[in-house]
């Protein structure tokens, strides 16, 4: 999914018939083009699980699992910010 939108807001042309008033932005990067979807024609093949997303100075972080959703687990590291001079130590 590339974005969402409400076709009554934005007038795009929908592929499918609307169920709501919602519709998602897939991008075909073969044909370097993106189209308009009812969400039902639309399925999810990969979240990127894994993917960790971490705020510097906290001591968490959150990792992406395979059905989407965010965990949030202990960070193992802390991150200290130095002074700009001491970047090198």
């Amino acid at each position: 999914m590339f974005g969402w939108t409400t076709p009554s807001e934005t007038g795009v042309d929908v592929i499918g018939a609307l169920t709501s008033d919602y519709a998602v932005n897939v991008y075909f990067e073969e044909r370097q083009e993106s189209f308009w979807f009812a969400p039902e024609l639309v399925e999810f093949i990969d979240h990127a699980p894994g993917t960790e997303v971490s705020i510097d100075g906290a001591q968490k972080k959150w990792v992406r699992t395979g059905q989407g959703e965010w965990v949030e687990e202990s960070s193992k590291h802390r991150s200290i910010r130095k002074p700009w001079w001491q970047f090198w130590k």
